[in-house]
């Protein structure tokens, strides 16, 4: 039996009921002969066919393995064929709960389970898989529940002491649906991905309330990983963010810090906006300051400016910077083991510390 589990518990889950359904037939017939040569059940063993006791064996083997006995037809208050359980009970799913247990974790585990292994999940788990699915991360197993009952079809787990639930998206309807379910709820909710990209659902689901929060008290919202791709990914590794800035506003080194601050918001309002008089408006200056800033920045950073790459890799250093400032600002513990971003950078010696007029 042992070495049954062990081959069992070594396949894929949806392959565990292809393995009993194979194996146990015979392992119940082994369990039948010894009992059958042991002197102390060969009495109890002498009015009983050996097939009906290896079914009989079968079926307490399936018991205790978690597996539901097969349905068991009765006629006269006897069982139909007098042979006791039929033999399709080899079939028997595992509990729906059990199942759709385990269909959570395969779709959810890293790397996810083979396509077939998690289309025979399904079937267990009466869960069609559906072509896109989402992860929603809830505050307390009771909202799971509720939500559940709520939405209808969805499988619900405690992911590393959170609970969560993974519900089939069908586009704007599923988004609405969980906006009106979730209000006045802390929660968030992944982005919609095949099923067997569960698990980037739930990942990104899991951080984004550190980064983004909602609002809380009596108007909790949702937050949905949809709405902060861009901060998501610009945010993924901030070594990265720190190795794009070392390479890219190298030309603001040689300022100081309240003078590399003004430049990089002002460069970053440019680029963003296309324009001074916009840049202006979104630093609420005059456009005239705005023009004067940016020809310090050319003489910095020269015709590099004119490169459309080198526009797109500033941009995306600027906003990774900022965005992780905004996110230190809110969770100060973020920013202990990294130095500050915007405005953060540590003093130059004296002799760098050169300044530009007007700035």
């Amino acid at each position: 039996m042992c070495e049954l589990l062990n081959r069992i518990w070594s396949r894929p889950r949806g392959e565990w009921t292809r393995v009993l359904r194979k194996e146990l037939p015979a392992i119940a017939g082994q369990v039948v002969e010894e009992l059958h040569h042991d002197h102390r059940f060969s009495e109890m063993f002498a009015n009983i066919k050996r097939e009906d006791a290896r079914e009989a064996v079968e079926q307490a083997l399936l018991t205790a393995l978690g597996y539901r006995k097969g349905a068991e037809e009765k006629d006269g208050g006897r069982y139909g064929s007098g042979r006791g359980p039929r033999k399709e009970a080899l079939a028997a799913p595992v509990p729906i709960d059990r199942a759709r247990r385990h269909l959570f974790a395969a779709l959810t585990s890293d790397p996810c389970e083979p396509e077939g292994s998690l289309a025979e999940l399904a079937r267990s788990a009466r869960w069609p898989l559906p072509e896109a699915v989402r992860v929603v991360v809830l505050a307390a197993p009771t909202e799971a529940l509720q939500l559940a009952a709520v939405l209808g079809d969805a499988l619900i787990s405690i992911a590393d002491g959170e609970p969560c639930l993974i519900v089939p998206d069908r586009g704007a309807s599923t988004r609405a649906a969980l906006e009106s379910a979730l209000r006045g709820r802390r929660a968030a909710v992944g982005h919609p991905v095949p099923p067997g990209d569960t698990l980037s659902s739930l990942r990104w689901a899991r951080r984004l309330p550190a980064l983004a929060p909602g609002r809380g008290g009596a108007e909790s919202s949702p937050v949905f990983v949809d709405d902060h791709l861009s901060m998501l990914l610009l945010l993924q590794d901030e070594s990265l963010t720190r190795a794009l800035a070392a390479r890219w506003l190298r030309p603001l080194e040689e300022l100081t810090p309240r003078q590399s601050e003004r430049l990089e918001m002002t460069l970053l309002a440019w680029l963003e906006g296309g324009g001074a008089p916009e840049a202006a408006k979104t630093l609420q200056v005059h456009p005239q300051t705005v023009r004067y800033r940016l020809r310090q920045i050319e003489k910095l950073f020269g015709p590099a400016l004119r490169d459309p790459r080198t526009r797109f890799e500033l941009e995306m250093t600027l906003r990774s910077r900022r965005l992780t400032a905004q996110v230190r600002r809110r969770n100060p513990r973020a920013g202990r083991s990294g130095r500050a971003v915007a405005g953060g950078r540590p003093p130059a010696g004296a002799a760098r510390q050169a300044r530009v007029n007007g700035l």
